[in-house]
């Protein structure tokens, strides 16, 4: 096979969508088609809304959108027809239908009766191109390594032969009429919708291969394969490995490829293999595919001799080029189709092996985006692993993306619009082509015109060649020599006549060498000219490739650097995006800010005015204590050092105290004053043998005295806490005291004062052998005092 490659151009992988119609007209329509490029998808009713609860309405771009009124062969023209005629100029090419089942996948690629799809064009098209230029039947023929060799014309005959011997032998004996085509086919294209191809190479000569497969649970079967037929034991079919050739090419080992001549006879190879294929019956397809089939159209060529009759026997010289339509299985959800068993498995499989094709997609994308190295995954899938070679730079891939507008389709479709739109990114490098030999172009029409104008000379003159055209030169060479003399020779010893006749044929000789001699001169001379053109020709047209080369090297420059400037904006505006969401969160937060920097500005002013006013406050109760706190002592000391205490006999004069709450006292053995004690719980008092002073305390809860024998004087006290009171012999006077806590005082052989304390709790007083006078207490609860007894 020769390499033809000698530069590179860099091209984008071109998706079409198509756009099925609807089955009812009753069903609700999620896709509108905008424009010609361009679609636009509807949430229908019953979707989930997105995060923010929304129905939001997306557009998709594709290199062209064909609605439903599109036909056939407007889709051929714009798809399907530049991929054929780069198939007869030597560079590969793929195109394969994806889409979700029941979206016209098979219909766009095989069509129906009247509406032929894209296969059956390509092969009519191809045809109608190269049909009178085809060699005979087995001068080219494919080797077991992707390889095609070339035949003699008697190799070529007896294999013809052989062929033919053993299809006679396998006729069958009984009468039959003459098979014809499946009607299917019959009238697939109709003869004003047949196109050729323009810039065929006519110096060549052609041959067409086709071939056939199915991937099928990720396993690769051979559908033009002749299975011997056992109706006791019946064979499984094999399936086929995937290898590489000596030009890293991936290509099925051990694939049928059968030559074909015809449109007619491709059909008829075709329904072969179709008719094999393994469909089945689901609830959203009553003919669902099973498997990825692919079709693969190679053409042979081969230069024809400098004489255009015979092919150059050069190995070197054959050029192989081939097509691929792909019929992808449509992916489902199990969900819908309600798939057990095998269908499940297969269902599994399919949608295994789509997603695959979704991670090579991506993984190309992200390697040529970011200019990472990431390793493609294409042996994750026989789809993949076959059709590698096409996405790392060997020939034009095109895809057809069909769609069900129907609403049921809604997400399964958003999915197939989102690889679309990834899969316009991925950049393929396609191979530039050099002319195949250095011959002279137009030698088969020049040798063809020579031979007819000889044949029809000679039909004209029948007696010969001495008649032709060329005795006219014979007639004006002999014409130029000089005469014979005219004399009649008797005697070979005749001295006259024959110096004479030796002299003029010497001359005539001389004469002869000069023209030969000037001939062979004149003759350099032109092939020294037609060298010296044909070395001009040639530099012409390598300056024409080179120059070629470099435009093609500017143009995937410019490519790279449109490609890079459409990356850059897109970045561009997706950072405008973010930018703008990041100033609208600004705003938010610095709202936020100034309504809680408000809020803490209130509460600190509020706080400062709490705390000026508990400082204040506390410096009225402060001033308030202090001042009730002189006064008390001042008139406690007074009240006790300038009256004398007699033995109380009489009832006791209780001590008035701020607002409080008086409990009852019970009577006493002896004379006792019990003190209020600020905020607290007091406890009841035992009985005296001494009258008592108990102190009075800040406002509490006081508790019922016991009954004393000599009435008792209850004293005002500060707020404190009181401690139990010893027995005492004599009454008693406790000091004032600021804030603290009294603990108990011995027995005295006086009437003793009890001092002022902070808030406490009052405990239990014990007898006192003597009266007490307790000392007076701030704002307190005055307990009733019972009447005393003697």
């Amino acid at each position: 096979m020769n390499d033809a490659s000698y530069s590179m151009v860099i091209c984008c992988v071109q998706v079409y969508c198509r756009i099925r119609p609807l089955g009812a007209t009753d069903e609700e329509c999620c896709i509108e088609m905008i424009s010609s490029t361009t679609i636009q998808l509807h949430a229908p009713d019953g979707i989930k809304a997105n995060r923010n609860g929304e129905y939001k309405e997306t557009q998709y771009s594709f290199k062209k959108v064909f609605g439903i009124q599109t036909s056939q062969i407007e889709l051929f023209e714009d798809v399907a027809k530049a991929l054929v005629d780069d198939l007869i100029h030597c560079k590969n090419g793929l195109l394969f239908t994806y889409g979700v089942t029941g979206s016209g996948k098979t219909f766009t690629m095989t069509g129906s009766p009247g509406e032929g799809g894209l296969l059956p064009r390509s092969l009519d098209m191809l045809f109608n191109s190269i049909g009178p230029l085809q060699a005979k039947r087995f001068v080219f023929r494919t080797d077991d390594k992707n390889g095609m060799e070339i035949q003699g014309q008697v190799d070529a005959l007896l294999e013809r032969q052989k062929r033919e011997s053993n299809q006679q032998s396998t006729v069958p004996k009984t009468p039959s009429s003459k098979q014809k085509p499946d009607p299917e086919f019959a009238d697939m294209i109709s003869p004003e919708e047949a196109c050729k191809c323009e810039g065929v190479d006519e110096d060549s000569c052609y041959s067409v291969f086709v071939s056939y497969i199915e991937i099928y649970n990720n396993y690769i079967y051979d559908l033009l394969e002749d299975m011997p037929i056992d109706p006791i034991r019946p064979k499984p079919p094999q399936s086929k490995i995937l290898r590489e050739d000596q030009n890293h090419n991936m290509y099925v080992s051990g694939c049928t490829e059968v030559e074909v001549k015809s449109t007619v006879e491709a059909f008829e190879v075709f329904w072969r293999g179709q008719k094999k294929r393994r469909i089945a019956d689901t609830q959203l397809n009553r003919e669902s595919s099973r498997s990825h089939s692919v079709f693969i159209v190679k053409l042979a060529q081969a230069p024809l001799d400098a004489d255009g009759d015979h092919i150059l026997q050069d190995k070197n010289q054959v050029t192989v080029s081939q097509l691929c339509l792909v019929d992808l299985a449509g992916s489902e959800r199990t969900s819908r189709t309600k798939a057990e068993g095998s269908r499940l498995r297969e269902a599994g499989n399919i949608n295994q092996s789509l997603m695959t094709l979704r991670t090579c997609i991506e993984v190309l994308r992200e390697n040529q985006m970011c200019g990472t190295n990431r390793m493609v995954p294409y042996r994750d899938s026989k789809v993949t692993h076959l059709f590698k070679n096409y996405f790392d730079g060997e020939g034009k891939v095109r895809m057809v993306v069909c769609v069900n507008p129907k609403a049921d389709d809604y997400e399964e479709t958003m999915l197939v619009m989102r690889f679309a739109e990834l899969t316009q990114e991925v950049e393929v490098a396609r191979p530039v082509d050099r002319p195949i030999c250095s011959l002279a172009a137009g030698r088969r029409h020049r040798n063809q015109a020579f031979r007819d104008e000889l044949s029809r000379r000679q039909e004209e003159h029948p007696g010969g060649s001495n008649n032709t055209g060329d005795g006219s030169v014979l007639n004006q060479l002999l014409d130029s020599l000089p005469a014979l003399p005219a004399c009649e020779l008797v005697d070979p010893t005749d001295e006259q006549i024959l110096p004479r006749l030796i002299e003029v044929l010497e001359r005539r000789h001389r004469i002869r060498q000069m023209i030969t001699e000037q001939y062979t001169r004149t003759a350099n001379t032109l092939k020294s000219m037609l060298q010296e053109f044909d070395g001009h020709l040639m530099a012409k047209e390598n300056f024409i490739h080179e120059q070629r080369g470099k435009l093609g090297e500017k143009d995937k420059i410019m490519f790279n650097q449109k490609n890079e400037m459409d990356r850059l904006e897109k970045k561009s505006k997706m950072l405008e995006y973010k930018i703008d969401i990041l100033q609208k969160t600004t705003n938010i937060y610095e709202g936020d800010k100034r309504s809680l920097q408000q809020e803490l500005e209130s509460r600190e002013q509020r706080l400062q005015r709490e705390l000026s006013e508990r400082k204040r406050m506390e410096a009225r109760m402060q001033g308030m204590v202090s001042d009730t706190k002189h006064q008390w002592e001042k008139e406690c000391v007074s009240g006790v050092f300038t009256s004398a205490l007699p033995p109380l006999t009489q009832p006791s004069l209780h001590s008035l105290s701020p607002p409080s709450t008086h409990s009852a006292l019970p009577p006493l053995t002896q004379p006792s004053f019990h003190s209020l004690s600020p905020p607290s719980t007091h406890s009841a008092l035992p009985p005296l043998t001494q009258p008592s002073l108990h102190s009075l305390s800040p406002p509490s809860t006081h508790s019922a005295l016991l009954p004393l024998t000599q009435p008792s004087l209850h004293s005002l006290s500060p707020p404190s806490t009181h401690s139990a009171l010893l027995p005492l012999t004599q009454p008693s006077l406790h000091s004032l005291s600021p804030p603290s806590t009294h603990s108990a005082l011995p027995p005295l052989t006086q009437p003793s004062l009890h001092s002022l304390s902070p808030p406490s709790t009052h405990s239990a007083l014990p007898p006192l052998t003597q009266p007490s006078l307790h000392s007076l207490s701030p704002p307190s609860t005055h307990s009733a005092l019972p009447p005393l007894f003697q």
